[in-house]
Order: C-alpha cells, then structure tokens, then sequence
C-alpha cells in the first residue's frame, strides 16, 4: 500500500484538528486513536472557548490574545455547538482589587479585536436579577463575555470533517509501535481483532496525557521533554439559578471556579487544579473535590451547595508542557510543538495546548511540517464551517423554529437539542418524518433510532456511553436500563453489518 503524508496518534481535538486541517491541504492521512473519540481530555473540558482571563496574571499575553482572537473565528465556523455567553464576577473585599479585574477585563476586551462579543458593563446586584441567587454581601459585579462549546462534538466535527476530504479516521485502534525505516514511519495499529502496518512520510503524536508515553515507549526514543499531568474536576449539580449567565467565582486560595448553566435543567461547577498521579484515564472527581468545589460555590450562593445536589462529576487529566512552575494553577496552558526531524521521517509531538487554540496549533503544526511537502497549500481553516455550521451566528433560533415547523412533532427541548447537536443536518437526521414513530424505536430522552444509526454511520460511535456521554449528555436523563438497551442494541447493530 502505497505511503500516507501524515499518521496522527490520538483522537482529541488536537489530532483531530490537525488531521482536518492537513486534509484540507491535500494531505494524505490516516488517525488512529485508541479509544472513542474525545475519549479523554477533550470531552472533560470547562467547554468554554474562552481568553482565559485569570492566565493575564501570569503575563501569558500571547496565549490570551491568539485564543481571544479565536473566539470569534470558532464561534463564526460552528454556531450550532458553540454560542455567546456573559460571565458575571462578583466582587467583594479581600479578592483581587477591583480596579485591577477592570483592568484585566479591559485588555481582556481589547487585546483580541473583538466584533461580535459585547464589550465588560458593570452590574448592580442589588438590583439585577444575576444578585438575587447570591449572597446579600455581593453588591457589585463586572459582567464580561466569552463562548460555550460541546468540546466532545468540536472533535467529532473535526473528524468528520477531516474524512470528507480523504482522511482515514479509526477508532479504538491502538498504535502499538511505530519505527522509523529510512525516509518512512511504519507504524503497527492493533484493531482488537487484527493487526494493520500504515507507512507515512510523517507522523504526528497528539496523544494528549500520553504523549510522553507514547515518546518513550510506542517509538522507543529517549527525550527530555514532557508533560505535567494536572486534573481538572467538574460537579454538575440541580439547576441552581433561572437565568443563562454564568458565574466566575474568586476564591481566598487564588484560585477561580465558573457555575455555568447546563443542558437546560443543569448547573455545571468547575475546576479544580491539582497534580495528577497514575494513569490519565483513571482520573476522577474525588470526594475532597467535590466537597471543595461545593464549598468554593457555597462562598458565592445564598443557599448552599452541597453532595446531595449533585447528580454527576467528571474529571479530566491535562496535558500542561512541563515548564517547572512550582503549581498546577501556574503552569503554562500554551502549546508547544517538537519536532524532531533528527533522522529520517519527520516526528512532531504535540505538548499541552487549550481547546480554544486548538485551530491555530493545528495551523502551527502544519508550518512545522511543510518544508517536508513541497508545494503545501496555506491555512485554510479560518473561514470553514464545519458540518452542520453553515448559518449565521445569530441565526440559531430561525433554525429552531424551523424545524418545530416542519416536524410538528417535535417538543421544543427536542427540536432545540436537535439543532443545537447537528445545526442544519438536523433535518437530514429528520429526514421524511411526520410522525415520532418515522425515527423508529425510542431509546428514551428523546434519542431515536434514525439518531443512533446517523451517530453509528457518520460519527463512529460504537457503544452507548459514545452516544449519552460524549455526542451528547443525554445520560443525565436517561436510566441505567435504558442505556443497557441501548447498548444492547447498537451491539446487535454492528454485528449485523
């Protein structure tokens, strides 16, 4: 079999990301990631596309204003998973001064040449209906924006992206060595039930947690460079304000937590910022996690929270580039790209990096790569859609009321989840339907079989959890039983075909 251009190793945004990108370029690719897409890392996120504001205190300007610029950029490319948000941030005695947050969020405004998101206003809590969840003490606060974003549907999107312009994505295939010989990579991907070789002219490590592991261990070189693995927990509990503005909370440790409205009946709490030891994918919310971000949150409402208000947690292992910062609060969220072109066939690993940049890595990347693909096309990305994103920013809510138009059946949460997970593909899910019982057999939450076998065909789910915990949430409201069936289900579906 005749060479590919670029091999990637790992299915998080990252990979994906790059791999979209490259195809776009007339590269040609191959991923392979071990497990489901967004497995990892890239599905346990804050799901913000933010700045990062708090990052201004650590001087990291140009990872502020590349990702500040970005926002806008992302959120014009996918306005179905990603949409404008306000921010509110309390202040009070005791915190960081609030001349110093005005002029953050001054620079926070101006740094990135914003266009679509309003500017920062300031809030009155006693009057504004953003006070009256919180504490009597909290008087004043700075409101600011930044974007939400469906972190696991980002990378899908870009995987699907990516294959209509000729990549090859394969999931749960575990790239169990790969040597260089020459001018070529070969590399040994293990699919469960056979063995594949894949020769490539370059091969790309985005493995994310493993990165380090797949250095040292998958290609057997030794290196200096590595990665700091930092845990972020989240809680989401009952929903605990009406409104759809997100909260940013200071803490007396420095530190800073979002309460963001989630999945309409939902309040998503989070992170924490601590050291992890052990494997990536044994990362969990621990109960002294969980018992810190109520208690963080309690500082801030006026009813506390509390573990019996939650009704799930998650937790997530970031890939941060080892900079020797003396915490994980400090250590550097930017990116930085190795490569290692030492001895034949190009090696480029990917250390740390934001969901928010993950476009302009992709970018970043491929400029790596070029001086060994004469002839390689510029960016491209900048301006692309992707699959389901071809209507305008602010066009999300005709697209809602179109389809309660045309498939009268439809409830409101329905139609809203369905436009909010597929944008205008949504009607080719529908497809002909006048009726529920056209989508086939229900699953319950409103998932359906027309749904499962559009997410099986064209979104490389395989088992349930793929579909109720990462292409969407829906696992909050389904039971136990009617995930198994669900499960059960897609099993027999598989084997069939």
């Amino acid at each position: 079999m005749e060479p590919v251009d670029l091999f990637v190793i790992g299915g998080g945004i990252n990979g994906c990301g790059i791999a979209r990108d490259a195809a776009g370029r007339g590269l040609r690719v191959t991923l392979a990631e071990m497990g489901d897409l967004a497995s990892a890392t890239s599905s346990a996120s804050t799901k913000l596309f933010h700045g990062g504001l708090r990052y201004l205190e650590y001087y990291e300007f140009r990872l502020v204003r590349e990702a500040l610029k970005e926002r806008e950029t992302l959120l014009s490319a996918m306005p179905h998973i990603s949409w404008p948000m306000r921010f509110v941030l309390p202040l009070h005695k005791g915190m960081r001064p609030g001349w110093l947050i005005r002029l953050g969020l001054f620079l926070y405004d101006h740094l990135g040449g914003r266009k679509i998101l309003p500017g920062t206003a300031t809030l009155d809590l006693t009057r504004a209906p953003e006070g009256k969840p919180l504490k009597k003490q909290f008087r004043k606060a700075f409101e600011y924006s930044d974007c939400w974003v469906e972190d696991s549907r980002l990378v899908v999107l870009n995987a699907r992206a990516a294959q209509e312009m000729g990549a090859r994505i394969l999931t749960r295939a575990k790239v169990t060595g790969a040597r260089r010989e020459a001018d070529l990579w070969r590399v040994t991907v293990d699919h469960g039930d056979r063995t594949e070789t894949v020769t490539a002219r370059a091969l790309v490590n985005a493995g994310g947690p493993w990165v380090s592991d797949v250095i040292t261990g998958t290609l057997g070189i030794k290196s200096n460079e590595g990665v700091r693995l930092v845990r972020g927990s989240h809680i989401v509990t009952r929903r605990l304000f009406d409104h759809d503005k997100c909260y940013f909370f200071q803490g007396a440790d420095g530190r800073i937590i979002f309460a963001i409205p989630y999945e309409t009946d939902f309040t998503l709490i989070g992170t924490t910022d601590q050291d992890h030891h052990g494997a990536p994918s044994e990362a969990v919310c621990t109960p002294e996690e969980q018992d810190y971000l109520c208690a963080f949150a309690s500082e801030y409402f006026d009813k506390p929270v509390t573990r019996d208000d939650i009704v799930w947690t998650y937790s997530g292992v970031r890939p941060l580039y080892d900079d020797g910062a003396k915490s994980a609060t400090a250590a550097t969220r930017d990116y930085v790209l190795s490569l290692d072109k030492n001895a034949g066939a190009p090696l480029l690993n990917v250390f740390g990096g934001k969901i928010t940049t993950y476009r302009r890595l992709a970018e970043h990347a491929l400029e790596k790569l070029a001086p060994h693909f004469p002839g390689l096309s510029g960016p491209w990305t900048a301006g692309a859609p992707l699959p389901g994103g071809d209507f305008p920013v602010d066009g999300f809510e005709a697209l809602v009321a179109g389809l309660e138009r045309d498939y009268p059946f439809l409830t409101p949460f329905w139609a809203r989840r369905l436009a909010r997970a597929y944008g205008t593909e949504a009607r080719t899910v529908l497809g002909s339907a006048t009726e529920a019982e056209h989508l086939g057999r229900s699953f319950g939450a409103t998932l359906t079989e027309a749904e499962i076998r559009w997410l099986m065909v064209k979104e490389y789910a395989r088992r349930a959890e793929d579909v109720v915990w990462r292409r969407s949430k829906l696992g909050l409201r389904m039971s136990a039983g009617e995930i198994a069936a669900l499960d059960a289900w897609m099993q027999q579906e598989a084997q069939a075909a």
